[in-house]
Order: structure tokens, then C-alpha cells, then sequence
């Protein structure tokens, strides 16, 4: 197990390494020069020049490259290029608990909505109640999240004024008023993510249940709820498992849009508006934060597998 996880975390440095690198690369070959526009309207080509020689931009590519590197190693990732210069390391370190906050609230709520529903559709297969949880599921998935985002506003924080429309509230002031500001955002983010992984849920246990296996435990007669939960779930769970280690990246990588909708300044706005104004240290390093967060996701859910289904064993 040691020697697996060691493999897989130089292996996961390499996977970020290499994206990192090529962010770099492909951010300065996409034409513009973010300094000019910048300068535009207060800046001649003197002012221009200075300005790229101050930050590094006037090197060759190879120069900078290796200057970034090296600086990254001993974790500098640089300052934006904007404004007063604020240090990318502490734009990340604001911005990466509003997305974790919101990532995982939107998790739990896609887990506790996902769970019952494929149960319950897995057990009650082509019946009513099958068909309204995989109509549910179908509309989850179809509505945009940034539509259900402001419909949820529009109910509950304009009509009802039972919750705030926007902002972010850290969990060190208190969980209601954390829980207030990211309860909307996090609905309208895990409702799709939930339907999802109901869907891998049923079709998973249905795959179980007609086993042979089941049908020997059904025999000597153990009770629904020993058949569900002591042998159909936890063997339905590995596929489940994978689907949720993916969807937990995506929900944390791709919260951009219910993160502006909500003014959040989390980790996903941060990086486009780091791409729109072409502020290059602030793009890679939120790029090396969620290229290392889709990796080291793969390894624990990896790491799951062995935990939920002793024969598997990782080498």
C-alpha cells in the first residue's frame, strides 16, 4: 500500500507539473499583451517597456518559465499584475475556503437528496414511484445551475426574504450565518450533481440485486434491510464512489457561474477573472490548485476502494 501511494503522488506531481507547464506556455502564446492594455489609456510605449521589464515579461519565454518554476517550488507562485500587486499565494488562500465551504455543502446536499432517491428507484424498478425519482433526476440534470441560482433567489431571498442573495460569511463568525450565505449557491450546485449520482446509484444496485450472490442471502433469509445495507449497497458502491471523487473535482472547479450569480469571490471566479484580464500568475497558480485537487481527488477515491471492498488490493 506504501509503495502504491508513494507511485501515485509522484505521479500525481508529474500530472500537475506538466499542466502547469503547459498553461504557461499556451497563456503567453494566445496574442495580446496584457501590459499595453493595461497602460492603454495612461502609458506610452516608455511606460510600456519599464512596466514588463519591473515584472519579467521582457525575458524570453524559457527565462520566465524557469524563473516561475523555481519560485513555485519553494511556493511563491508571484503576484498579480494588477492593482498593488497582492501575492497570488494569499488571492488562493482567500478565495479557496469560499469554494471548499461551497463545495462541500453542495457535496452533502447532492449525497443526502442521491442516496434515498437510487435506493428507493432501485428497489421499486419500473413502478410509479421509479418513474417520478428518474423524472426528477432527468430535470435535475436539464435545468442549468445558474437558472435554478436565480429562481432560488428570486423565492427566497427577494419574495421571502428568508435568506441573503449574496455574499459569503466565514465559518469563524458563526455556522448559521456561514450556513445562510451558501445554502442557496449550494443547492443550486449539488441538484444536478444529485441527479447524477442517483442515477449511477440505481443502476448500480440493480446490477447487484439480480446477482447470484443476492439471491442465496435472500434465501437464507435475510431481512430487507440486512440484504440492502449489509451486502447490496456496500458492493454497489465502487462505481458510485468513482462518479462521486469526479463530481466533488467538478463541483469545486466548475462553481464559476453560481459563484458570480451569488458574489462569491471563490476559487472559480478567481480564475476567470485572472484569464479575462490575462494576469498570468494569478491563472497558474489556480490552475496548479485545481489540476492538484482533480489529482489528489482520483487518489483518495482510489484509496476508497480498498476500504469499501477488501479484495481489492492496490499494488
Amino acid at each position: 500500500m506504501a509503495a502504491y501511494v508513494l507511485r501515485r503522488l509522484i505521479g500525481s506531481v508529474l500530472v500537475m507539473w506538466a499542466v502547469a507547464t503547459l498553461v504557461f506556455f499556451m497563456l503567453r502564446l494566445v496574442p495580446g499583451d496584457p501590459i499595453a492594455a493595461m497602460l492603454a489609456d495612461v502609458g506610452g510605449p516608455e511606460e510600456i517597456a519599464a512596466m514588463k521589464a519591473k515584472l519579467g515579461l521582457d525575458r524570453s519565454l524559457l527565462v520566465q518559465y524557469g524563473l516561475w518554476f523555481s519560485n513555485a517550488l519553494q511556493g511563491d507562485l508571484g503576484a498579480s499584475i494588477y492593482g498593488s500587486r497582492v501575492p497570488v499565494t494569499q488571492i488562493i488562500a482567500e478565495a479557496i475556503p469560499r469554494t471548499l465551504s461551497l463545495s462541500l455543502l453542495s457535496f452533502v446536499i447532492a449525497i443526502v437528496i442521491a442516496l434515498p432517491a437510487g435506493i428507493i428507484s432501485a428497489t421499486r424498478r419500473n413502478t410509479l414511484t421509479d418513474n417520478a425519482v428518474s423524472f426528477l433526476a432527468f430535470l435535475g440534470l436539464s435545468m442549468p445551475d445558474f437558472w435554478l441560482a436565480i429562481l432560488l433567489i428570486i423565492i427566497f431571498a427577494a419574495n421571502l426574504q428568508w435568506l441573503p442573495a449574496v455574499g459569503y460569511i466565514p465559518l469563524a463568525e458563526g455556522f448559521w450565518p456561514w450556513l445562510r450565505h451558501l445554502i442557496l449557491p449550494a443547492i443550486a450546485i449539488g441538484t444536478a450533481f444529485s441527479a447524477i449520482i442517483a442515477r449511477m446509484i440505481r443502476s448500480s444496485l440493480l446490477e447487484v440485486l439480480s446477482s447470484d450472490y443476492m439471491r442465496t442471502a435472500r434465501s437464507k433469509g435475510l431481512t430487507p434491510r440486512m440484504l440492502m445495507f449489509g451486502h447490496a449497497l456496500p458492493n454497489a458502491m465502487i462505481p458510485v464512489i468513482t462518479v462521486m471523487g469526479i463530481a466533488f473535482a467538478l463541483l469545486i472547479s466548475g462553481a464559476v457561474v453560481v459563484e458570480n450569480v451569488f458574489a462569491i469571490k471563490g476559487l472559480g471566479r478567481v480564475l476567470i477573472e485572472g484569464i479575462l484580464n490575462r494576469d498570468y500568475p494569478v491563472v497558474q497558480g489556480a490552475i496548479l490548485v485545481v489540476s492538484a485537487i482533480f489529482v489528489f481527488s482520483n487518489l483518495i477515491v482510489d484509496l476508497l476502494y480498498g476500504v469499501i471492498d477488501p479484495r481489492i488490493r492496490l499494488h
